[in-house]
């Protein structure tokens, strides 16, 4: 859809931010970018996460890799305490079970 497209030069602009940072992202697999009508155009969903690349590179130095390894690591960890959350329910299930089984 094209209202989910947000062109680079303008949010660029608008942000204070330099296109070739949108590029190094691109080049590293940290974003797509899409041409629509021979513009390089960003998804609006992934504005969340370019902000939160900018702010790593920009105010805190990170370069790329770093930007990728942080990412990844936070996936990891997303990822992690999902399952914890998984055997924390499975847990309460059998424990639940457990308390039918008495007698009181």
């Amino acid at each position: 859809m094209q209202s989910d497209l947000i062109i680079i030069s303008e949010y660029c602009r608008k942000c204070g931010i330099e296109p070739s940072f949108i590029s190094m992202l691109e080049e590293d697999g940290l974003i797509d970018v899409e041409e629509k009508d021979d513009e390089k155009c960003l998804q609006l969903s992934q504005l969340s996460d370019i902000e939160k690349y900018a702010r790593m590179y920009y105010d805190l130095s990170i370069n790329i890799a770093g930007i990728d390894a942080i990412r990844h690591l936070l996936s990891r960890m997303e990822s992690m305490q999902e399952e914890i959350r998984r055997l924390r329910n499975r847990l309460e299930l059998y424990r639940e079970r457990d308390f039918e089984d008495i007698d009181l």
